[in-house]
């Protein structure tokens, strides 16, 4: 049985949180986010904690910043428990208004710039937002003020536009603020779920959750003092905000804030910050794999190239490991509700193991069910059930589902998976997005992994069909740029990958990307809709 180091193992106690017994906890800890930061401070002063274009802010510089947008939002009268919604793209700002309502108590609450109004409206309403910080050049997609009853204030980064004042002169203050006392249990983040099947759900973010899934990323990924992450996909998801932000204040590193990922553009910011590591999805590995030049720039430093969502083709596999011999490729799975990650594959498996998303990180106990809620045998299909200090407590104003997606302490991912004799866990597909033809399960995620691997396949999905005979068929669903790509070569080049059963029916070509919802997921309704 694959496990990690007994010098991480031996950390760990086993305690009561949110009710649920045996939970598995790193011992020594930091009390709650505040203490993490201040940690940080305490031990890298006059390191660099954030770049971001041309600016560049020690640890004691943004904490002064942090202390002093602090001390403006208690006169503006937030307090402890108030929920402080971040509308805001990736920026310098982010982390401040983030770290900055941490400090007086508040709940931040980050939502991804690409909601439009009708979500942005059914968010703020349903975490009862007292402040929203946005960006000026988003304005015109908010709700009016006579939608969001219990929203006191907007503060506007860029600048002030029409109903909202500008952030800067908070941002300007160097007033001193002492951070409010919090438990570890308290919700210090709330992430409003992506929403493809109903309205999105708010995931309680804890202090202690977060802290444990910085620590499984610094531990697992054997993270120094002083790394460099490049922050290349949204602050608002929760990669973004815990796999980069939370782990490098967790590690005293330093945040390079990218503010949209372009191939180019990333592949130069990380060979002139000396970037260390990163976390993205397989599709941008793809992408500056097919439009750059690796050799053209330093990547030396970068070390840990993490990813998530799915195994990464192994073709790109081959490729990273031919043109980046010393990135070491980490797979890690996780969602909102695990606060990211569940599972994380050691270190030098990542060509040995491109099949697997890892075993469990250190805190984390999965089980694989069958329907009836019992344990499968190795190997055996099922789905997953996950259990440990970073599963979050349950959804926002929202008892119902926390009752139907919780038991007995475990999140019920709604994923299936298997796992070996050995601890790896594949991740095969969404409960919901498995296809049965004529009986056979098909899982799209593996049909998407093995097409994804043509050299003219930018992205792909499979859905199933409705079919009076066989019940489904295998539709999929191509993004392409290559006008020579048709379905028979798409059904041949399946048919040497795949057994014969998992060969499309159908194949629909677009030269534009697939739908994806704002937190950049495919949006597979919308394509069982179109079919």
């Amino acid at each position: 049985m694959q496990d990690w180091p007994a010098t991480i193992t031996d950390m760990i106690s086993v305690e009561t949180h949110f009710g649920r017994t045996g939970v598995k906890c790193f011992s020594d800890r930091p009390e709650d986010l505040n203490t993490m930061v201040q940690q940080a401070v305490a031990r890298n002063p006059e390191g660099e904690a954030l770049v971001c274009d041309g600016l560049r802010l020690t640890y004691r510089q943004l904490d002064d910043q942090v202390a002093g947008v602090a001390a403006s939002l208690v006169g503006l009268g937030l307090t402890k428990g108030d929920r402080i919604a971040l509308l805001l793209a990736n920026g310098p700002e982010f982390l401040i208004a983030l770290l900055a309502s941490l400090r007086i108590g508040a709940i931040a609450v980050p939502i991804n710039v690409r909601e439009q109004t009708p979500e942005l409206k059914h968010i703020l309403n349903d975490c009862g937002a007292a402040l929203l910080v946005h960006d000026a050049a988003i304005a015109e997609r908010l709700p009016a003020d006579a939608d969001l009853p219990a929203l006191q204030r907007r503060l506007s980064v860029g600048g002030s536009v029409a109903g909202s004042e500008a952030f800067e002169t908070l941002a300007g203050s160097t007033a001193a603020f002492a951070p409010v006392l919090v438990d570890e249990e308290e919700t210090a983040v709330i992430l409003y779920t992506s929403g493809t099947t109903g309205q999105p759900k708010g995931a309680m973010l804890t202090h202690l959750n977060i802290i444990h899934s910085a620590m499984h990323f610094e531990l697992c990924m054997e993270l120094g003092a002083r790394e460099r992450s490049l922050l290349a996909v949204p602050a608002s998801h929760v990669t973004g905000l815990v796999a980069t932000l939370f782990t490098m204040l967790r590690t005293a590193g330093c945040s390079v804030i990218m503010r949209s990922f372009k191939a180019d553009d990333f592949l130069a910011l990380a060979a002139r910050e000396k970037v260390t590591q990163t976390l993205m999805v397989p599709a941008m590995y793809n992408l500056f794999l097919l439009r750059c030049k690796v050799a053209d720039y330093d990547l030396s430093h970068w070390r840990i190239g993490g990813y998530g969502g799915a195994p990464m083709a192994e073709s790109t596999i081959h490729e990273l490991s031919q043109k980046l011999p010393s990135l070491i490729l980490v797979n890690a799975y996780g969602s909102t509700e695990l606060t990211s990650p569940a599972t994380i594959l050691p270190l030098g498996f990542g060509a040995e193991r491109s099949d697997s998303v890892g075993i469990a990180v250190p805190c984390c106990e999965i089980r694989i069910v069958d329907a009836q809620g019992q344990d499968v045998e190795p190997d055996e299909p099922g789905e997953i059930w996950i259990k440990g200090p970073m599963v979050v407590p349950g959804y926002w104003n929202n008892a119902t589902k926390t009752a139907q997606e919780f038991q007995d302490g475990y999140w019920k991912s709604g994923d299936i998976g298997s796992r070996d004799a050995q601890g790896f866990v594949r991740l095969h597909d969404r409960s919901k997005d498995m296809i049965i033809r004529g009986g056979y399960n098909i899982y799209s995620a593996e049909v998407e992994n093995a097409l994804t691997a043509h050299a003219s396949v930018i992205e792909c999905a499979a859905v199933g069909q409705p079919d009076p005979i066989l019940g489904e068929k295998l539709h999929v669903f191509v993004h392409s740029s290559d006008p020579k790509l048709d379905a028979e070569i798409v059904k041949v080049y399946c048919a040497a990958h795949l057994a014969d059963y998992k060969i499309p029916d159908f194949v629909t070509f677009s030269a534009d990307p697939l739908p994806r919802n704002a937190n950049g997921k495919i949006i597979k309704k919308t394509l069982r809709d179109m079919v």
